[in-house]
C-alpha cells in the first residue's frame, strides 16, 4: 500500500527497508537505525492508521532511495537528512509507538550493534 501523493512512499517495500538498513547500519548510526526500526515495526500493526502509515512510508521510502537532499555517501553529513525526516515522522506518529514496538527494534538494534554501553557494563559486573 502506497500513498501516490508522496514520491518517496513507492520507494518503500519491505524487501528494500531491510536491504538499505543492514547494509548501512553502521555508517547511519544507531539513532538512524533505532528510528528506523520503530517506524518499520509501528507500520506492521494493524490497527494503525491510514494518515500515520502514509506519514511512516513516506519516511522509510525517503531512507531507502537513494537520491535525496544530501546524498547518504556523504562522510558525516550523508545521514543527517534521513535523520530529520525519520524524526519529524517518529514525532508524528510517537502516540503510535508502544513497548511492543521499541522492544522489537531494540533486538533488532542489538542483534547489529551489540549491547549499549549501559547494558554491556552490567553484563560485565561493572
Amino acid at each position: 500500500m502506497t500513498d501516490e501523493t508522496d514520491p518517496y512512499s513507492s520507494g518503500y517495500s519491505e524487501k528494500s527497508f531491510w536491504e538499505k538498513l543492514g547494509g548501512y547500519a553502521r555508517a547511519a548510526g544507531e539513532e538512524i537505525v533505532d528510528r528506523a526500526l520503530q517506524l518499520h515495526f509501528a507500520m506492521q500493526k494493524p490497527e494503525l492508521p491510514h494518515w500515520a502509515r502514509a506519514t511512516i512510508l513516506g519516511a522509510l521510502g525517503y531512507f531507502i532511495v537513494p537520491l535525496d537532499a544530501v546524498p547518504d555517501f556523504l562522510p558525516v553529513t550523508g545521514y543527517v537528512d534521513d535523520l530529520g525526516v525519520l524524526a519529524l515522522a517518529f514525532a508524528t506518529v510517537r502516540g503510535h509507538i508502544d513497548d511492543e514496538v521499541r522492544a522489537k527494534a531494540k533486538a533488532r538494534l542489538r542483534k547489529w550493534f551489540g549491547p549499549a554501553p549501559a547494558e554491556a557494563e552490567s553484563a560485565d559486573g561493572g
